[in-house]
């Protein structure tokens, strides 16, 4: 595809994005289709020449249109935002355009410097404790997902429990994590993967708002102690999936201070929160922490994947993560003046992530970002204020942010219907959880072009959902 080429099929991919997302809201929400049902519709095979780009423009109507559930759909209210912006998108198309492989300072040191500089912006657009900031002993670092925040701390945590015997001898001795009954299955996974086994991770007991047990966790790792297992690492949630319960950070902190335990904290969802300076409460505690991630790819309109992860020392996790093969070495690295960011993930190779990140937060600014976060937050106290007046429903969890979990009266088979009858009509989708071994329903307020209207017109379709053959 020569250059001319390029701008007149970019001209028209931009224009097929920009009309969909005029378009977005007319879709059902949840896609329709069967299972196998878009593959029906694919060539079996590859084709043996090369065909132009309007095919490919035709056949995401045609066949991918079809199949897709539309999560920037104002009316999409399942599992959590997944928000992309207009300036994010274009931040992805240039950082695709400029094909950065940003290992090492040294191929691109744009990418690294844009990343270091944009992540300390989000310490004070979030106002988070300084010790993340990079002029100091931490930093921050571009992950794909908390997923992968997670891992990378359980590693750093290991190593310095460990004075670095894993990475040398491999894991000799039992080691244990601890999070709540509510903590994402990410935290699993990342022990699962670090070697430690599943039989390592400890679920703390969760209280009546679904927070982590301080007292129960204090316990169980003075058990641990007891009987020759090496506490490594605390996850604690801010804003867990389920019911965007708060685990009590700052108790936490202290236990794992005291313990000299690896403090981690998740707040994937909630941690945008803190671009309000009034919800700022999801920080506390934060000082005592050892890492902390926040998605800006969920509620701060950014296209996934964005996760940004902090450090309060960055020597721990380098230190768990590096080997410089001779092919790697280069001037830059040996001076130690420059950030590697390929020793701060798994993977070698990275993209150039920031650009996505900061052309949003230079688009919206500060009080744009605030604007769009307070009105999603008094939408979903609004929401909570309909179902608390209608007697037929409840409201089950605190509401601090933008997730309110709620049922009818009469029953997980009638809320399983509901949400059944609304999910298939098109006209929202919402997801549910289990609490208190009781289906719940969950309503997710976050969308980049949500507005009152989509919040109404769900709560008018729930309603009437449940009014079918139940009151």
């Amino acid at each position: 595809m020569t250059p001319d080429e390029f701008r007149r099929w970019g001209r028209e991919a931009v224009e097929w994005v920009a009309g969909y997302m005029e378009r977005v809201e007319e879709f059902p929400v949840l896609s329709p289709v069967a299972p196998g049902e878009v593959r029906a519709a694919l060539p079996a095979h590859p084709p043996e020449r090369g065909e132009p780009f309007d095919a490919v423009l035709r056949d995401l109507d045609s066949v991918i249109l079809p199949g897709i559930t539309h999560w920037q759909s104002p009316r999409f209210f399942g599992y959590f935002p997944a928000n992309v912006s207009g300036p994010s998108i274009l931040g992805e198309l240039l950082s695709a355009g400029l094909g950065v492989q940003g290992m090492l300072w040294s191929t691109s040191p744009a990418c690294t410097e844009l990343e270091t500089h944009v992540l300390d912006w989000m310490v004070e657009l979030l106002g988070l404790p300084e010790r993340f900031l990079s002029g100091g002993a931490g930093g921050a670092v571009i992950q794909d997902s908390a997923s992968s925040a997670a891992l990378c701390a359980l590693v750093a945590a290991r190593e310095r429990a460990t004075e670095g015997g894993v990475n040398r001898r491999g894991l000799d001795r039992q080691l244990a994590v601890y999070t709540s009954t509510q903590a994402h299955s990410s935290i699993e996974k990342a022990v699962r993967i670090a070697g430690l086994g599943s039989e390592a991770i400890r679920f703390v007991g969760v209280d009546e708002s679904h927070a982590m047990r301080v007292d129960e966790l204090e316990r169980r790792i003075e058990a641990d102690v007891a009987g020759g297992v090496l506490p490594c690492m605390v996850a604690a949630t801010v804003g867990t999936t389920s019911s965007n319960a708060l685990d009590p950070v700052r108790a936490i902190g202290e236990v794992c201070a005291r313990r000299g335990v690896w403090l981690h904290v998740d707040a994937a969802m909630s941690g945008t929160a803190a671009v309000c300076p009034e919800l700022r409460f999801v920080n506390e505690g934060l000082e005592l922490a050892d890492s902390y991630c926040t998605n800006p790819h969920k509620w701060m309109f950014v296209n996934f994947d964005c996760d940004t992860f902090f450090v309060a020392d960055r020597a721990a996790l380098v230190g768990a993560l590096t080997i410089l093969p001779e092919y790697l070495r280069n001037a830059a690295t040996e001076s130690g003046a420059v950030v590697d960011y390929r020793d701060w993930q798994v993977p070698l190779g990275r993209r150039f992530r920031a650009l996505k990140l900061w052309a949003t937060i230079r688009h919206y600014g500060v009080e744009g970002l605030q604007d769009h976060v307070r009105e999603h937050v008094r939408l979903a106290q609004e929401f909570a204020a309909w179902v608390r007046s209608d007697d037929r429903f409840e409201v089950v969890t605190p509401v601090p942010l933008n997730l309110v979990c709620f049922r009818h009266r009469g029953g997980d088979e009638v809320n399983q219907a509901i949400l059944d009858r609304v999910n298939r009509s098109g006209e929202l989708f919402i997801t549910h959880t289990r609490l208190n071994d009781r289906l719940v329903l969950r309503m997710s307020i976050g969308g980049t072009r949500t507005e009152r209207r989509h919040v109404e017109a769900a709560w008018r379709a729930i309603r009437a959902a449940a009014g079918v053959g139940h009151r």
